[in-house]
């Protein structure tokens, strides 16, 4: 099979805000910009360079309604210091119906798209083959 996924498509009411925020807090570059898209790449020659798939966000006119069909999960090396500094750039801890006890974070982002923060990987999890 040949098919690859090209990017994820991220419908917001303002595109350079929502893109400003998961620039920042992922550390990936524009690669393109326009007033109703903007894509976001991994840094160049970074690991995940063509290989995960773009971020690009379009402009709508209508306000997100609902929970998530799809959301991100990601792999902090610190989840406390990562919840943190995502609070900081605008993001807020979400409620989905998750219940206590769950080892990752809820989040939502400024448009309040919910996205997971996982806890990190233990050594014997990056040890293994």
């Amino acid at each position: 099979m040949t098919l690859r996924i090209q990017c994820l498509c991220i419908d917001t009411t303002n595109p350079a805000r929502l893109a400003a925020f998961w620039q920042s807090a992922l550390g990936w570059r524009r690669t393109f910009e326009q007033d109703n898209e903007i894509v976001l790449e991994p840094p160049e020659g970074s690991a995940e360079d063509g290989v995960a798939p773009d971020l690009l966000f379009l402009a709508v006119p209508e306000g997100k309604a609902g929970k998530n069909r799809l959301h991100l999960d990601l792999r902090p090396r610190d989840q406390a210091a990562e919840v943190a500094r995502l609070e900081g750039l605008g993001a807020r801890r979400a409620d989905v119906g998750q219940g206590t006890g769950v080892s990752w974070v809820v989040m939502a982002d400024p448009d309040g798209n919910e996205f997971d923060v996982l806890r990190p990987f233990t050594a014997e999890e990056l040890a293994a083959p």
